[in-house]
């Protein structure tokens, strides 16, 4: 049986001994404590080592290697120097290792556990190389080394200033003057670390640094990272409320031991000094023994929080109005100079969220960010001038610790759409386009739902109804134009190049074989016929349809951003229902979230899926660029409903669209069809319809060049095809009449002039068609 002795400077009252079976081989473990005497340690390993076959020393400072410097704790060799004839150890190296792997071990299974978290190391040196791992998931790193040796009120941040002071140290506190320097003003040192704890995510030490720096508060909610977690510590980190503890020491015995016990234990099997064994036999054997770190939850409920950013900004003047304090009297030229004035201010925080709880038990909290510049302000300027303020808030909040930050409202739009940003930051980006899409459509079709004007085929379960995507081979708009195939009995597609549109067709056709799928870049002459619309282009105020010519009872879904349909134009049409967006309704009771123009707890879309992504962990770029991916609108419209993500508001030009406002527009629309004629011309949309549905559609003949036909060749093409009547027939036939010369007009017959007028009118109408 091996005899393995513990000496600790920790307290006596907490010795122990028992015996066990480890590596294949009977151990005797027991645990000896000196009660802070350096003196008692002494004596008491200079005993031991007459028996037993390894010694460990507890709860005193390590050796360490910062860097390429090694840094030897003097009271720690004069201690290890009194054992020569058997194997001893403060288990410097097999601790080493084992935060390493811990490190590994909790990124891997809690999910991205530690990207971009503020890390607070109470001794960077003692714990080089776990920083050395942290430091691939994270840049936010602090270490308290120079606070505590030094009293310097500043924290190192990065390991290369760690480095630096860990050369400097050897020179500054060698000897009797540096051990008085690093016990001075202890509880100045203490409060000012309490401080830091607070603000960080994880915290790691010792118990009893960890013990020394926490008060009522700072703990609460943290991550510890630290070792040998026995009862009464984790009673300690209950009572602190700490939300979870990971120890890096296993626990493989009936009695928590320390690593230098688990270390001496192995030198003791093995049968060879510390300096023998490298880090690949300590490795094969943890790799054998398949030891893992505990993971400890204190307060017996694990919270998983992630982190998210979000930009934002103000759309218009009003908002800089409402914003600060500038009185309303405030004239428009004053007004421009602080518009210009607010796009060159610095980002700043709006807000943070916090309690976004998802029903499988992931938590997010994240910061509304605010850059100055309206819509206006951005296009006046290079898209470069929009970077740099979105980088500079991607900065702020990679220091808040944010894992992903969400471009929204016009950050999205400007320049390459999130491209430049998300290759330039440190942080995922994410425009939120694919949820926007998802968001849009979703809300069109509970409108639909609501109005109550449109069936569902029984046979197919799809709405009878004909739906219309401009700008369809845009991002979002082809995105639109498949979930709508899916859904509605015909689509159809329109844009600028027609092959575009034909190539978007057979793709949409390939993936739902019963669509009707139709294509046209002449779409006008189509609007009074569809029931609903979705507007999806790059026109920046660009006029982009006529809205006059709407079905009354017509749903517009308005996805562009900026968007297609001024507020104007939607003023002009009460019997028609222009929907911006569709909001979302937060899983739970959102705090700390002002005012966004919206009801309580509820978020934009594009702003919702970065809450999403974040929920998931899926810190990663996920929608940038003008090219929106079909298969990540389904993808976060699932994981939206997986993380309790509803559908809230049905938003227009002037707010949510409350029940009252909706069942007005259908009673509206219904009164308007009674005698709605398309602009004042009787509907033709059935011809054109038909040639929409072909692979070209040839461009309207412009209206001038149809009134000024010739009588004759009218009358031949009438008599080959049979006339149709209609409104447009009738206002066609007068200005025909009129052409017809005067002289002859009154040669001839009357009835013959009547013929001659009836039948030139449906030559204007094949004209037009």
């Amino acid at each position: 049986m091996k005899k393995v002795v513990t000496v600790t400077l920790g307290s006596s009252k907490q010795d122990f001994e028992f015996k066990t079976q480890f590596l294949g081989q009977s151990f005797s473990v027991r645990r000896m404590g000196a009660d802070q005497d350096t003196g008692k340690a002494w004596e008491l390993m200079r005993r031991q080592q007459a028996t037993a076959d390894a010694i460990g020393l507890g709860e005193i400072p390590d050796h360490y290697q910062v860097g390429l410097r090694t840094v030897i704790n003097k009271e720690t060799q004069r201690l290890l120097n009194v054992v020569t004839r058997v194997p001893v150890t403060t288990g410097a190296t097999l601790r080493r290792l084992l935060q390493v792997r811990a490190v590994r071990y909790v990124q891997k299974e809690l999910g991205h556990y530690f990207n971009n978290n503020l890390v607070l190391f109470l001794s960077g040196m003692r714990n080089y190389d776990m920083a050395v791992a942290m430091s691939d998931y994270t840049k936010n790193l602090s270490f308290a080394d120079a606070l505590f040796q030094t009293g310097a009120p500043t924290m190192l941040g990065s390991l290369d200033q760690l480095e630096l002071y860990a050369k400097g140290s050897k020179y500054m506190l060698q000897g009797k003057s540096g051990q008085i320097l690093e016990a001075a003003m202890a509880g100045f040192k203490n409060r000012m670390v309490a401080d830091v704890v607070a603000k960080s995510h994880v915290i790691v030490g010792t118990f009893a640094e960890l013990k020394a720096v926490s008060n009522a508060t700072n703990l609460e909610g943290k991550t510890i990272i630290t070792s040998a977690v026995d009862d009464e510590r984790l009673a300690f980190f209950t009572k602190c409320k700490v939300n979870l503890v990971i120890d890096v020491s296993p626990k493989l015995f009936p009695e928590v031991v320390g690593i230098n016990t688990i270390e001496a234990m192995i030198l003791a099997k093995l049968e060879k000094p510390q300096e023998e064994v490298s880090d690949d036999d300590f490795d094969e054997i943890l790799n054998e023994l398949d030891i893992k770190p505990r993971l400890l939850h204190p307060t017996g409920k694990f919270r998983n929080i992630r982190r998210f950013a979000f930009v934002i900004h103000p759309l218009s003047q009003n908002y800089i109005r409402n914003a600060f304090p500038i009185p309303k009297s405030t004239p428009k030229f004053v007004m421009d100079k602080v518009e210009t004035f607010a796009a060159h201010m610095p980002p700043m925080v709006y807000c943070k969220m916090c309690n976004i709880i998802s029903p499988n038990g992931a938590e997010a909290e994240g910061w509304l960010i605010s850059v100055g510049g309206t819509p206006k302000e951005m296009l006046s300027r290079s898209p470069e001038f929009t970077y740099r303020r979105l980088l500079q808030a991607s900065k702020m909040a990679e220091k808040m610790g944010a894992q992903i930050m969400g471009l929204g409202a016009f950050t999205k739009v400007v320049g390459d759409a999130g491209v430049t940003v998300a290759r330039r930051s440190t942080l995922p980006i994410t425009t939120g386009n694919s949820y926007s899409a998802s968001g849009a459509l979703w809300a069109a079709a509970d409108a639909m739902r609501r109005m109550g004007l449109l069936k569902v085929n029984t046979h197919n379960k799809k709405v009878a109804a004909k739906t219309m995507v401009i700008g369809a081979s845009g991002s979002i708009g082809s995105v639109s134009a498949r979930l709508l195939a899916m859904s509605f009995d015909e689509v159809y597609l329109a844009g600028r190049t027609l092959s575009k549109l034909d190539e978007l067709k057979a793709s949409i056709l390939k993936e739902t074989p019963d669509a009707k799928v139709f294509t046209t870049i002449d779409y006008n002459d189509l609007l009074a016929d569809m029931d609903m619309i979705v507007t999806s282009t790059s026109g920046a105020g660009k006029e982009i349809l006529d809205i006059m010519r709407v079905k009354p009872g017509c749903v517009i879904t308005d996805v562009a951003r900026p968007l297609d349909l001024p507020a104007s134009d939607v003023a002009k049409r009460p019997d028609v229902l222009v929907i911006e967006s569709g909001e979302i309704d937060l899983p739970t009771k959102v705090k700390g979230l002002k005012s966004i123009g919206l009801p309580p707890n509820v978020v934009y879309a594009c702003l919702a899926e970065t809450i999403v992504l974040a929920l998931e962990g899926r810190f990663e770029v996920f929608t940038v660029g003008r090219d929106t991916e079909w298969e990540k609108v389904k993808e976060i419209y699932k994981l939206g409903l997986k993380h309790g993500m509803k559908l809230a508001a049905i938003s227009g030009v002037n707010g949510v669209f409350s029940d009252e406002a909706i069942a007005k527009v259908v009673t509206l629309a219904k009164k308007a069809r009674l005698t709605w004629k398309d602009g004042g011309a009787a509907k033709a949309v059935k011809p054109v319809a038909e040639k929409a549905a072909g692979t070209k559609t040839p461009a309207k003949a412009p209206a001038k060049a149809a009134t000024k036909a010739p009588v004759k060749p009218a009358v031949k093409k009438v008599d080959a095809t049979p006339a149709k009547k209609t409104t447009a027939t009738k206002t066609a036939a007068k200005p025909v009449a009129k052409k017809a010369p005067a002289k002859k007009a009154v040669a001839a017959p009357v009835a013959a002039k009547k013929a001659v007028a009836k039948k030139a009118a449906p030559r204007k109408a094949v004209a037009t068609a």
